[in-house]
């Protein structure tokens, strides 16, 4: 049987604001239902990177917590530290970055707990028995919360094709352990014809793999460049594999084996979000923000133009039928011009293809259905 999914598109009037639609997808998705009296409740969402400005607004994250409360639970809002370069790689700045983009206290009405602790060491072993591991290390705080409610803002990614509910849990709610093994395998590479010195991938590299070298001195000059040139160079012992630096790069100069490497990524990040539900099918719920549906993730400190125009917010009990959900309606609206969509402008042609057309976006759906997390097929019940 399909799963159902809950819609509210974006339209209000002075009776019916979009905060008091918004109560009524919680209330019709049943999170009351999925909250433990008296437990607490991790509410898993994406704080932005400073200087993003994409990310799902504070004033949504309080009607979240006035749910939990009314159902009796003790709500905190949580997300795991990052392993690039940024303002949220400790708990200390990832805190200070939240209350800056206005998730305080004051305004969200609950405390904000950094999932993996201090450093991103702060985690559990979850069993998942999968080809792909056999545990997961999630961050604690998520591992122990009786229930959980995913807040995803839905965009486009540079690895995983888009980032809906399954990356939010799966990348999101991992430890450094764990963010390290999902990346392990994507080795990127420098093209030094390409490369013109930038320096923006050295900037951007949280454990300097790269730096800058003269060809033909500090290493031998390939086919097609010229001695003594300046060009930037990586060395695979440092990399973690993070792929930030492929963004970085203005000139795509910098590229990783799209078809070998990506599905491995794509079912390590499906197999944590199964480490993450674990327990907790029957007690976590998932809504997707399709707002400012900008083309890459909200952890670089800025947000591109959105590709389409804004949808709505999107509730389900299934974390597969509301992803599926969401790339549907992106894909079925119009494109918008002057952004980063190259040809697919058309009501129905796949805009993440066309931004990222070495990443099958299809995967992680694919893998998630298969492992049980849910289903692709689905009833999308407008509220």
């Amino acid at each position: 049987m399909p799963s159902t999914v809950y819609f509210i598109d974006l339209r209000a009037t002075i009776k019916r604001s979009l905060v008091r639609k918004l109560d009524e997808l919680i209330e019709a998705v049943g999170l009351a239902a999925t909250v433990k009296p008296g437990g607490l409740t991790a509410i898993k969402l994406h704080f932005g990177e400073k200087g993003n400005t994409a990310f799902i607004r504070p004033v949504f994250a309080r009607r979240f917590v006035e749910a939990v409360k009314a159902a009796g639970g003790h709500p905190f809002l949580t997300d795991a530290n990052t392993l690039y370069v940024g303002t949220r790689s400790d708990a200390p700045g990832h805190l200070v970055t939240a209350t800056e983009n206005g998730f305080a206290y004051s305004v969200v009405g609950a405390p904000l707990i950094i999932a993996d602790g201090l450093r991103g060491h702060s985690a559990v072993a979850v069993p998942v028995d999968l080809p792909e591991c056999k545990e997961a290390w999630i961050g604690a705080e998520v591992v122990q919360a009786d229930s959980l409610v995913s807040l995803s803002h839905f965009k486009g990614h540079e690895l995983a094709g888009f980032g809906g509910a399954i990356k939010n849990l799966g990348m999101g709610a991992a430890s450094r352990r764990g963010k390290l093994f999902m990346h392990s395998n994507i080795t990127p590479s420098i093209d030094p014809k390409r490369c013109i010195s930038c320096g923006r991938c050295i900037e951007r590299c949280p454990v300097g793999a790269i730096k800058f070298v003269r060809r033909g001195v500090d290493e031998p000059a390939p086919k097609g460049t010229k001695n003594h040139e300046v060009k930037a160079s990586k060395d695979p012992a440092k990399c973690i594999g993070c792929g930030d630096c492929i963004l970085a790069c203005p000139k795509e100069a910098i590229q990783i084996g799209w078809d070998a490497q990506i599905p491995d990524f794509l079912r390590r990040m499906v197999a944590y979000t199964k480490g993450v539900l674990a327990g907790k099918q029957e007690s976590a719920v998932h809504f997707s923000f399709l707002t400012q549906i900008s083309p890459a993730c909200d952890c670089y400190p800025f947000n591109d133009a959105p590709m389409v125009a804004d949808i709505g917010i999107l509730a389900s009990t299934d974390v597969v039928a509301i992803d599926q959900a969401s790339v549907d309606l992106v894909n079925k609206a119009p494109g918008l011009p002057g952004t980063e969509l190259k040809h697919a402008h058309a009501p129905g042609e796949d805009k993440f293809l066309d931004i990222y057309p070495k990443v099958d976006w299809q995967i992680q759906l694919e893998y998630a259905q298969e492992i049980g997390l849910g289903r692709r097929d689905y009833n999308l019940v407008k509220i």
